[in-house]
């Protein structure tokens, strides 16, 4: 996966997906019903990762089982982020699914009323 994929299918998951650079201009923000789900720095080339949330128990089995793929998210709550390195232990479809997850995670934490208007 490459940068523009991500952002690609991050966009693709509901129209009232927003993209932010809150934190200054190296670093795209994701947001749902305005929570984070995802962050990646637009300045990585080579060694491309984002942060995503996860449950807490999921991400310290993804830690142990990826190693040298799932770190405790860098700058975020460590018990609820993963930083995740792409193309090293996990292809396209696993790197998604994770990316699926954090957008749930923040979609059952909204308000009623906000998850129900978003498609």
């Amino acid at each position: 996966m490459h940068i523009e994929d991500i952002r690609d299918y991050c966009l693709a998951k509901s129209d009232s997906v927003v993209e932010e650079t809150p934190f200054g201009p190296d670093t795209l923000v994701f947001k749902i019903g305005g929570k984070v789900f995802l962050l990646i720095g637009l300045d990585q080339i080579e060694d491309l990762r984002f942060n995503v949330k996860c449950d807490p128990e999921y991400a310290v089995e993804l830690r142990e089982k990826y190693e040298q793929t799932v770190f405790p998210g860098y700058h975020m709550n460590k018990k609820h982020w993963n930083t995740v390195v792409v193309g090293r232990e996990l292809n396209t479809h696993q790197l998604t699914a994770l990316i699926d997850h954090s957008f749930d995670l923040v979609i059952k934490a909204l308000p009623k009323a906000l998850r129900d208007s978003i498609k």
